[in-house]
């Protein structure tokens, strides 16, 4: 992948700010008693730092130098272990609860995705927990996301002009290209994701072949059950 920009990376945490899946994740580990807790795509570690508290073992893992590095400069990131890497840099123990927010299921495609179930069930105990979520393509977010116009706000390093690009590729599957310009620098840093929508019919199917049974299927944060209409697709599955 290519990565972030140094200056993108520092505008993360308040573009997407601890809330009501923040406290999900953690209201879960205190639920389960959970010690030994792998945060999966962790970003800048924001909710993965909230984890590492009363002696856990908390590790975070994120493909994105430029994100573990800021994750591991910020306060109190030295309770927690930060890889660079994906599934496969997962250390070799056994953890209680694997964590992936910030629908970081998404950013995995087919069939990289089953690789990364099938890696994270390797991780876990025997009836360990995997908990994520994923946009309920129903619900059709992509079609809101595009931004012909650039918008601009200040930063740090001056004014900030932003545009997305938006490309449905069919099969659920979208591109974006998000474009970024610093004015003061005329620096133009483009990055380009595509997005994976998957049903809930086809998540359950997934995590079943990799190894796990789905024992709750929520469609909010305050764990109402998925009806089928909702925005998100909450899921909760046990390492069998």
């Amino acid at each position: 992948m290519v990565d972030y920009h140094p200056w993108i990376v520092e505008l993360y945490d308040s573009d997407n700010p601890g809330g009501a899946d923040h406290e999900h994740f953690r209201a879960l580990a205190h639920r389960m008693g959970a010690r030994r807790i792998l945060d999966l795509g962790c970003g800048t570690g924001l909710l993965t730092r909230s984890l590492a508290v009363d002696g856990r073992r908390v590790v975070g893992i994120d493909p994105s130098a430029a994100m573990i590095d800021f994750a591991a400069s910020r306060d109190e990131g030295q309770r927690v272990e930060w890889i660079n890497g994906d599934s496969t840099a997962v250390p070799a123990e056994r953890f209680d609860l694997v964590i992936m927010s910030g629908n970081v299921a998404q950013h995995i495609s087919d069939p990289d995705w089953q690789g990364t179930l099938l890696d994270v069930r390797a991780a876990l105990r025997t009836n360990g927990v995997l908990a994520f979520e994923s946009r309920n393509p129903s619900a059709r977010a992509w079609e809101t996301w595009s931004q012909p116009e650039a918008t601009t706000r200040m930063t740090g390093h001056g004014p900030l002009e932003e545009w997305a690009d938006v490309d449905d590729l069919g099969e659920g599957r979208i591109h974006v290209r998000f474009s970024n310009r610093f004015a003061d620098t005329d620096e133009v840093l483009v990055e380009d994701e595509t997005f994976v929508f998957r049903s809930r019919e086809t998540l359950e199917a997934q995590l079943t072949v990799a190894g796990f049974t789905v024992t709750e299927v929520w469609g909010s944060w305050s764990r109402r059950p998925f009806v089928g209409t909702e925005p998100l697709i909450i899921i909760e599955a046990q390492a069998v």
